[in-house]
């Protein structure tokens, strides 16, 4: 039987350094979980560049590990002035090729692990489907409210009879009992939505904030979408970013949020209320640029732990 969590072999980079932890051992604040696979739609998904994710991110962190005890312009401070970083990194769900519903089982099963180990989960995907996957993870423990930074809605019912595929997560997050609304931003061009499926998203009562809209009103204006003193979770994929931000992607289209737009959302939630957890999703590092979406989706993590750590310094 496949363990939820396999620690990567040394010499393996871990995010920032911090320490491999077993799941069962776990005793952190903060913990890193890789899912490199979600629900494919065909076999050609079972392992595409998505997967590899996970290990381009924890080595573009590795650097930064090193320098925690700098000055960081964006925090204002050292990062280890700010309080102690309790952070574990608790390794990659595996997956067996010829039994994927019990791989999806897995990955929902590692996430809930974290959470009743009293840590904030931070799952790096993965395509998108694993978003649903670790928002799963979260039964009887509402309500959250979910931001979903994306340049699509996510929110098809099924694709040739699938449901859990990578254009559904938030439809079938939606019928979960215990996230109470989703917040939709950074929606542009075209995807896989139909009119229908918006209609449905908004008829569920959740909010859709484009990204023409988010730069035209500013970031207030989708934390005001959010109740102060609530639980968040944080549904981020990489396209919901400019190219020019995050170029390793399946799906580039221009005009997405900027890197500070994306830093003022995650850090003014976290000073809002509290972070339940966040997931990221549809980083290809066959397809990035010098490493520039790992550094991104790194430093954005950076910011997000700065704010929950510091507060509101």
């Amino acid at each position: 039987m496949l363990r939820l969590a396999r620690i990567p072999d040394a010499p393996a980079a871990s995010f920032l350094t911090a320490p491999f932890v077993p799941l069962e051992a776990l005793d952190a604040q903060f913990a890193i979980l890789g899912i490199p696979h979600g629900v494919p739609y065909t076999v050609r998904n079972v392992a595409p560049s998505v997967a590899d994710a996970p290990r381009a991110v924890r080595e573009r962190s590795a650097r930064f590990g090193r320098m925690l005890g700098h000055y960081d312009f964006d925090l204002g401070d050292a990062f280890t002035n700010l309080g102690p970083l309790r952070l574990a990194d608790c390794g990659d769900v595996p997956a067996d090729p010829y039994d994927l519903p019990a791989s999806a089982a897995r990955a929902t099963a590692a996430v809930r692990r974290i959470i009743e180990r009293g840590a904030m989960p931070i799952v790096l995907g993965g395509d998108d489907s694993t978003t649903a996957l670790a928002l799963r993870a979260f039964e009887g423990r509402g309500p959250l409210h979910v931001l979903q930074i994306d340049a699509h809605l996510d929110y098809r019912d099924e694709v040739d009879g699938i449901r859990e595929g990578y254009s559904s997560p938030m439809r079938r997050a939606a019928e979960m009992p215990w996230v109470a609304r989703i917040v939709h931003c950074g929606q542009r061009g075209l995807g896989s939505a139909r009119p229908a499926d918006l209609h449905d998203s908004l008829a569920r009562g959740n909010v859709v904030i484009t990204a023409r809209e988010l730069r035209a009103r500013g970031v207030e204006r989708v934390l005001a979408e959010f109740p102060p003193g609530e639980r968040y979770y944080i549904a981020f994929d990489c396209d919901g970013m400019d190219p020019s931000v995050m170029p390793g992607t399946s799906a580039p289209l221009p005009g997405g949020l900027q890197f500070y737009e994306a830093v003022d959302l995650l850090t003014g939630l976290a000073q809002r209320g509290r972070i339940a957890g966040i997931n990221f999703a549809e980083h290809y590092p066959s397809l990035d640029v010098n490493g520039i979406t790992a550094l991104a989706i790194v430093r954005l993590i950076v910011n997000l732990l700065g704010a929950i750590v510091g507060g509101k310094r």
